[in-house]
């Protein structure tokens, strides 16, 4: 089975899992209640929201301000990247791009025109496993070796941002990923657009991102979505309308929980 068929399967569960919230064993899920109408999203009912806070965590930047943040999640190319690069530049917005190992050693050049257009490179870990299920010590190599390699590709030394695959998170994987300085970027507006196959028009990503934008929202969307790609400029635009301006994770000044 090849990483992108392991990938899709990883997200199919991703898709089942991301309004839910397990602490049966420790082990969550992580899920929020949507915005609506530019209110606050929560995650109060989900059980997990102290440890986000103990651990430093990032759910949302300030809600007082109008302010957005653009996440990427890249585990492989779909050839879309580019222009997602194009329109960020066109716009003079800036992002963060959380990576997978298959993704360093498949598309350099890519990561190259990120860090070298300013944007921010995250982990997302190297081969992409349920950080909750496994030691330490391995937790520890597959974020060190994402750094390492996104290092000798673009020369970015520091790398301060994860996001853990398919949200699942416990206490030891945010202890063990903070110890090594780094902080755990979840998001709040976020809808089903992983799946290549199922892609239904750039309106329906439209929609579905408009809808739920709320002050200090993290946007989580995928590099594989045509749909993405096709309305992302029209995003930005009507959220510029609305008032509202896009900043970079390093620009965020006030964290929430």
């Amino acid at each position: 089975m090849n990483i992108m068929r392991i990938l899709m399967l990883s997200l199919a569960l991703f898709a089942g899992q991301m309004t839910m919230a397990s602490a049966a064993d420790g082990t969550y899920h992580f899920g929020f209640k949507k915005s609506v109408n530019g209110q606050p999203p929560s995650i109060d009912q989900e059980g997990f929201k102290g440890l986000l806070k103990q651990r430093g965590a990032v759910f949302t930047g300030d809600q007082s301000q109008k302010e957005l943040y653009l996440t990427f999640d890249n585990g492989y190319e779909q050839g879309y990247t580019g222009r997602i690069l194009d329109v960020l530049k066109e716009k003079q917005v800036p992002a963060i791009f959380f990576v997978t190992g298959h993704y360093i050693r498949t598309e350099p050049e890519l990561l190259k025109r990120m860090a070298a257009e300013g944007h921010l490179i995250g982990n997302h870990s190297w081969s992409h496993p349920d950080m909750s299920q496994i030691p330490a010590e391995r937790i520890q190599k597959e974020l060190n070796q994402v750094k390492e390699e996104v290092a000798a590709v673009t020369g970015q030394k520091e790398m301060h941002y994860l996001r853990a695959p398919r949200g699942i998170f416990n206490d030891r994987s945010l202890s063990v990923s903070q110890e090594l300085n780094y902080t755990n970027v979840f998001w709040s507006v976020a809808y089903r657009d992983w799946e290549p196959k199922q892609q239904k028009g750039w309106e329906y990503a439209y929609k579905n991102v408009m809808a739920q934008l709320h002050p200090g929202a993290v946007i989580l969307l995928h590099s594989v979505s045509s749909d993405n790609t096709e309305a992302l400029g029209k995003i930005i635009d009507a959220a510029r309308a609305q008032g509202y301006q896009f900043k970079s994770l390093d620009e965020m000044k006030l964290r929430t929980p």
